[in-house]
């Protein structure tokens, strides 16, 4: 699965928050912000300000977010952590554009011709490079519904072995990712679909040298039950049915997800 582009320009420009030097907002001001209207819509699902305090995230920490895809979060994360903190985007290995620029220079460009924060106040690399000056200095790791791309693109080992790199020795890893009933079967909860069981989430951090610090029902959903056969997909925003039973899959709304927060074992 490859993440949809953050660096299209329009597509950043439309929804972005006020800059960071235009006063430095805080998070209510950023969520609050009337160029962000069009991703609002998902708040009732993604709850942005419940589910970062949960991670216990202030605007003056380094904050790393893994594939920043289409920018839902980063549109909240690099207007409020820039300048008072440091925001950084990373992802799994990329290979150049036909003009030889790679996708980090191409997001942190996106992100400051956005007027996300302002030059040098945002940084981005691959999992396969994280610069000296990064390494054992991140306050916050975040990971949005991201675990089960790398799970079934067999690159989970080698991101969480970077994230554990990053971070700072009281860092701590936010998850937020669709959950599976711990009763679901192997196809309903391999990833595959989007969903993976809770259980499985923890064991595999704790074999990365994390141990589940807390978690939240933040972002759950009673109403979903996780079993459909065009997966998490089948709901919104996505609705991969189009219009087949689209009023029952509004109702439901997005999926039913975990909110985990781990911390480096001593």
């Amino acid at each position: 699965m490859r993440f949809a582009p953050i660096f299209a320009a329009a597509a950043i420009a439309i929804a972005a928050p006020a800059a960071a030097h235009d006063g430095h907002p805080d998070l209510a001001t950023v969520l609050a912000d009337d160029r962000r209207d069009d991703d609002r819509a998902r708040d009732q699902f993604r709850h942005p300000a419940e589910t970062l305090d949960f991670f216990q995230i202030e605007a003056d920490m380094t904050v790393a977010e893994y594939g920043p895809g289409g920018g839902w979060y980063t549109r909240v994360l690099a207007p409020w952590i820039s300048p008072h903190g440091r925001y950084i985007g990373f992802q799994r290995p990329s290979a150049p554009n036909d003009e030889g620029v790679t996708w980090a220079d191409r997001f942190t460009a996106a992100v400051v011709e956005a007027g996300l924060a302002d030059e040098g106040y945002v940084t981005a690399f691959d999992t396969d490079n994280v610069p000296e000056d990064v390494a054992g200095t991140v306050d916050r790791v975040v990971i949005f519904r991201s675990l089960h791309g790398l799970m079934n693109g067999n690159q989970s080992d080698e991101v969480l072995r970077a994230v554990y790199t990053m971070l700072a020795d009281d860092g701590m890893v936010g998850v937020v990712q669709h959950r599976a009933p711990e009763a679901a079967s192997y196809e309903d909860s391999n990833g595959s679909r989007g969903y993976l069981r809770q259980s499985d989430v923890v064991r595999l951090f704790e074999l990365h040298g994390f141990e589940l610090y807390a978690q939240s029902d933040i972002n759950a959903n009673v109403n979903d039950p996780a079993d459909w056969p065009r997966g998490v997909w089948t709901l919104p925003p996505t609705f991969a049915l189009g219009d087949e039973d689209r009023a029952r899959y509004e109702a439901i709304g997005e999926s039913d997800r975990m909110t985990l927060l781990f911390r480096k074992r001593d």
